[in-house]
């Protein structure tokens, strides 16, 4: 079986094709400036980069591109689309609709059109590639995997915030977290690496977003963002958590608008904003050994926060068993790892500082043999979580209609 991958956003749209069968990654690629001037495509088949520029107008043509590659006489991968089993769609917000990856259909379209109350900037572009695909693949079946279904285990108390009850039995305002799939696939390959399925596990998606997961036998039981990716850990250029009073303040002292100071939280804040110089972790460790007092304290700031995200899990799970790091901080900078674990060893977690200065980008095992807690950088791979809940949605489906059951039906993973 061959899934598509799909990840759209406003004026992007990633993809990758993988045979399942030995789940072998057979091509990606990125289309960029979708509907602007300057448009590209960058593309990896058979271990080789390449780039090219092309008008791209709309996702659809993008669409179009991506299969003119995947099919291209000599260098494709495929020789014709129908080759493509299923795409899978990386979708941000599902609210409460649904707590696993689902069938797409009309009525789940339009479920996430209403969804994007919760979520405007991302929902739109994920429908967008969704509609696209529909129009250039009618035939193909496609499945919906969200970044918040993986939290709808959270109990009520976690996710609730204290505002009166009737804002959340009106518009649903609570705490949904973000970054699901990459807890989950992390996850999972931590209670594989443990060997057993009793486990109490944090997370750290540490990328230019970034968020804290505590999973307990395999369950997310809280996680750190918030009804939107702006809560929890300072991020690259988002604030997370903050004084909610401080809004008010900032719209009467600097007679800001609410979109003005939506944009400060989300794009002018965090390392970038305290720093001043980037939201790079790369730039600010330079400056930080060049003497650079700003870059020192947004880093002091990062790992402060991180690691009290650490111990609070920690509480909330009733000890740890493994302490995992991803994404591209995570899986690529020692320093924010290791202050992440120092001070730690009152748990039973020993770094072994050696190999963790030595791990980027890799699976491995960075905790001391006599270490309780171990600790794991593990590479994430949102993409082969959504091929793999595809694959299971479609076989499913394909088990379900020969049992007499109605081709549209919706169904969970």
């Amino acid at each position: 079986m061959k899934i598509l991958v799909i990840n759209t956003g406003s004026s992007s749209l990633k993809y990758q094709l993988l045979e399942m069968e030995g789940e072998k990654l057979l091509s990606k690629g990125l289309v960029e400036r979708i509907g602007s001037e300057g448009s590209s495509v960058t593309y990896t088949i058979r271990g080789e980069k390449n780039k090219f520029q092309k008008d791209i107008l709309n996702h659809t043509d993008a669409i179009k591109v991506v299969f003119e590659l995947l099919t291209d006489p000599e260098n494709g991968v495929i020789k014709s689309i129908k080759e493509v089993d299923a795409v899978g769609h990386r979708v941000v917000h599902a609210g409460e609709r649904y707590s696993g990856s689902v069938l797409i259909t009309d009525d789940v379209v339009n479920a996430l059109e209403e969804c994007s109350f919760f979520a405007p900037l991302h929902n739109p572009p994920n429908i967008k590639g969704i509609k696209a695909c529909l129009e250039v693949l009618p035939e193909v079946p496609m499945v919906g995997v969200f970044d918040t279904a993986f939290h709808q285990t959270m109990p009520d108390y976690a996710y609730m915030y204290a505002l009166p009850y009737e804002l959340y039995e009106k518009y649903r305002i609570r705490r949904y977290g973000f970054h699901g799939t990459s807890h989950r696939y992390v996850s999972q390959v931590a209670v594989d690496l443990l060997g057993k399925k009793n486990s109490k596990i944090i997370t750290c998606h540490l990328g230019n977003g970034a968020s804290v997961c505590a999973v307990k036998d395999g369950i997310s039981v809280d996680t750190s963002m918030g009804h939107t990716p702006t809560g929890g850990l300072i991020m690259g250029t988002r604030c997370g958590d903050i004084d909610p009073a401080l809004i008010p303040i900032l719209e009467n002292v600097e007679h800001l608008t609410a979109k003005q100071i939506d944009d400060i939280m989300n794009k002018k804040s965090g390392m970038l904003g305290v720093s001043g110089i980037s939201n790079d972790f790369r730039d600010l460790e330079d400056a930080l050994h060049n003497g650079n007092r700003r870059a020192k304290l947004a880093l002091e700031m990062f790992d402060y926060r991180l690691k009290k995200f650490i111990g609070e899990y920690t509480i909330i799970l009733g000890g740890l068993d493994a302490l995992v790091f991803t994404a591209g901080i995570g899986e690529n900078d020692p320093e924010t790892r290791y202050e992440a674990c120092k001070g730690l060893e009152f748990l039973g977690l020993y770094l072994d500082e050696e190999k963790n200065s030595s791990i980027k980008g890799e699976l491995a095992e960075i905790s001391l043999p006599e270490s309780k807690v171990k600790v794991y950088v593990i590479p994430t791979n949102e993409e082969l979580m959504i091929a793999r809940d595809t694959k299971e949605i479609i076989e499913s489906k394909k088990k379900k209609n020969k049992s007499g059951f109605e081709v549209g039906e919706l169904q969970e993973a």
